[in-house]
């Protein structure tokens, strides 16, 4: 009797996914917990495990398929698979050597056809990462044009003539070009959005659409902050092995900030205010396939070593492609650090139902004036986006007080003072 390979549950905020990648064909022998196909919803991709061990008799559903949770993808004929112990662990090994390379990248691989030894990775242990791919098609795009660009021939001028070297020659006629095989290297590439980056679009439009949408900014000077993690990082790092970033102290001062000023922690629900009595802080983080924010939970109960353990998980899991839908629903405040791509400045778009997202930005050495000199200090500029429905002006602008004050003297958050 056929097995049926199904689509898995899909949260309720999920409706659909598009079947992207077939990883087996009919007649292919599969391994129990293989993946077979991978699934892109607007939030993550899904891999789908063979449920058994057998061959893979039928496809049911092709790739750039819609599909809901329960619709069946393909047929597996169980059998005994790998009776030879050699084979087996050799099939074990090519599995244990796929298991690195993320759904997008595996993507590329096979539309493609590319052999991935032949790829250097730049990721953890070697790893190959999307960009190590892209970064591979363009430069053998590159060589091919070169191959078959016709070498330019040198003509020496007339005697005593003023031009030195010949001028480049103009581009082919298209139709003379074609018949040569030669590109004028004016290329253009039509894609669909992938379903991430097509719910990042609609979900920032209806912010803008849905939302009274204001931005109020202030600076704050970070040397303590500098000074702080400068005297403790490395102690930090040797009993909790994780880093002391900057993240955690933004983190400990949002916190602070919304336990003062409630309705920024708060969300709209038609004619409703819901006042969420817990602190859900989404970390905005940008990926090969668009903008995603993980949530940390219940912040409030993390110390500084958790905040920053909680973040690299999160990085890892976002360059495995493993994030799951827990990771990422949710949340009841955001922070945005555009600072680490060189933004000085900007006006960050909520993340609905939320009422407000924090903006970080680049650390600058600027002229300020303390006790009547000027001095130079480490100095970002902080955005505040806020629904001015929920969230009055003179509590964002109060808000944002705080943690400008928050990260001025840290012993406030240290202390819990």
């Amino acid at each position: 009797m056929s097995i049926e390979v199904l689509v898995p549950n899909l949260p309720e905020s999920v409706s659909d996914a598009t079947l992207i990648t077939w990883h087996k064909q009919p007649g292919d022998t599969v391994i129990k917990n293989e993946n077979l196909v991978d699934l892109e919803t607007d939030k993550v991709v899904l891999e789908v495990p063979a449920p058994e061990s057998g061959i893979l008799s039928k496809i049911l559903q092709q790739d750039g398929a819609i599909v809901v949770g329960g619709d069946i993808l393909a047929l597996l004929e169980p059998q005994t698979v790998e009776a030879n112990p050699a084979a087996a662990l050799e099939h074990e090994a090519d599995q244990e050597a796929d298991i690195p390379l993320s759904p997008s990248v595996r993507r590329l691989i096979a539309e493609n056809s590319l052999d991935p030894a032949a790829i250097k990775g730049s990721g953890k242990d070697g790893r190959l990462t999307k960009t190590d791919i892209l970064d591979y098609l363009h430069k053998k795009t590159l060589q091919d044009a070169q191959l078959i660009m016709p070498a330019a021939t040198k003509v020496e001028p007339p005697a005593g003539s003023p031009i030195k070297e010949q001028d480049t020659p103009s581009p082919l006629p298209k139709e003379e070009a074609e018949n040569r095989g030669i590109s004028n290297l004016r290329p253009e590439q039509r894609v669909p959005m992938t379903r991430l980056r097509a719910k990042v679009a609609e979900r920032l439009l209806q912010a803008q659409q849905n939302a009274a949408m204001l931005t109020t900014f202030n600076e704050v000077n970070m040397q303590n902050v500098i000074d702080l993690r400068n005297q403790y990082k490395e102690r930090f790092e040797q009993k909790h092995h994780v880093k002391l970033g900057f993240m955690s102290f933004f983190v400990k001062a949002s916190i602070e900030a919304l336990k003062r000023f409630p309705a920024i922690n708060a969300s709209i629900d038609d004619n409703d205010i819901i006042y969420h009595g817990y602190y859900d802080i989404g970390i905005a983080v940008s990926t090969e396939r668009g903008l995603i924010v993980p949530v940390l939970r219940d912040a409030d109960q993390l110390d500084f070593a958790g905040i920053e353990q909680s973040i690299v998980d999160f990085g890892a899991k976002t360059k495995a492609g493993t994030l799951t839908y827990d990771d990422l629903k949710g949340g009841t405040f955001t922070i945005t650090n555009g600072g680490i791509f060189g933004s000085m400045l900007s006006t960050p778009i909520l993340n609905p139902p939320q009422c407000a997202i924090l903006g970080m930005h680049a650390i600058k050495e600027r002229p300020v004036v303390e006790h009547g000199q000027i001095v130079i200090r480490p100095i970002m500029y902080l955005a505040l986006s806020y629904d001015h429905r929920l969230v009055d002006g003179r509590e964002a602008v109060q808000f944002l007080v705080t943690i400008k004050e928050c990260l001025e003297a840290p012993a406030h958050l240290l202390l819990n003072i």
